[in-house]
């Protein structure tokens, strides 16, 4: 884990997507993060130590799916599936699909597996499955307010972690979409080995990119400023999901993800910056969510 020194920064921005408004000061203490996203290797001790089942693999309950045919009833989990050409971007569901018996090991499906790609993030993990993992770990998840703090990597008054451009001197500098979105990728591809990409200015990888990140904050459609009383890490008062549900969310949480993914793409999903921020249901993994952990100092 990495020492991040506590401080005060300007968390938000005013330039891209509404729900990271307002920008405004907020204090956080020192912490430790993790350096790098929890590998397949590593979610594959936790399991073998435990036994432990993610929600991708438990069956579901019918009482939740009124009219739906128990046959289609089985664990399983959201796929990326790029399309054959451009396609309505205002359709989510264009490049998404439900995969029956995906879940960590299998991402793809029943038929892949991770046994080479154990130093890739982990995949397809709920909410539940990071923090069952971060109490196996005698650790936790990091806040929004952390996240984005650390993902800075000391700098401040750039859109992104490295600078004022996407791509400085046309090279990528974290595992996102090149190409048209969601047919034409140059890039990886998918995700890529953790620390494959340059460190940031407190040394830690894939900050920005490669998986988004759960974060124990409750998502609301603007950010609600705190009080200017320093908030130690880890003991920051959770946004009331009844905010979310004001906003006519369902009932399930949904949480705050961090640092955007492989699939983000500035023709799309312009979200592999520090202030970025994503809604996410607790119990809904996909093939492009991960997590990291900290701990207070």
């Amino acid at each position: 884990m990495v020492r991040i020194p506590g401080g005060t920064f300007l968390m938000g921005s005013e330039d891209f997507y509404p729900d990271e408004r307002p920008a405004h000061e907020r204090e956080v203490a020192s912490f430790f993060i993790d350096r790098y996203e929890v590998t397949n290797e590593q979610y594959a001790e936790f399991v073998d130590a435990t036994g432990y089942v993610t929600v991708a693999e438990r069956p579901l309950d019918p009482a939740a799916f009124p009219g739906a045919d128990p046959a289609d009833l089985v664990p399983g989990s959201m796929v990326f599936t790029p399309t054959p050409g451009p396609t309505d971007l205002r359709n989510w569901r264009n490049w998404w699909r439900w995969q029956a018996g995906a879940f960590w090991r299998s991402p793809f499906g029943p038929d892949s597996s991770v046994d080479d790609r154990m130093q890739h993030p982990v995949v397809h993990i709920a909410f539940e499955d990071a923090v069952a993992y971060a109490d196996w770990a005698g650790m936790r998840l990091p806040t929004e307010a952390e996240h984005e703090y650390a993902a800075r990597g000391g700098s401040e008054g750039t859109p992104f972690a490295w600078g004022d451009e996407p791509y400085p001197d046309g090279v990528a500098q974290a595992n996102s979409w090149l190409g048209r979105f969601p047919y034409d990728n140059q890039g990886v591809g998918g995700t890529a080995p953790v620390g494959s990409y340059p460190p940031n200015g407190y040394g830690l990888y894939d900050m920005i990119a490669n998986v988004w990140e759960w974060t124990t904050d409750f998502y609301t459609p603007r950010h609600l400023r705190l009080s200017d009383t320093p908030v130690d890490a880890g003991k920051r008062t959770n946004l009331l999901a009844a905010a979310s549900a004001q906003e006519g969310f369902p009932d399930i949480p949904r949480r705050v993800l961090k640092g955007g993914s492989h699939l983000c793409s500035p023709d799309y999903c312009l979200r592999f910056r520090p202030a970025a921020r994503s809604p996410q249901a607790e119990d809904t993994g996909m093939s492009h969510i991960g997590f990291r952990l900290t701990r207070s100092e």
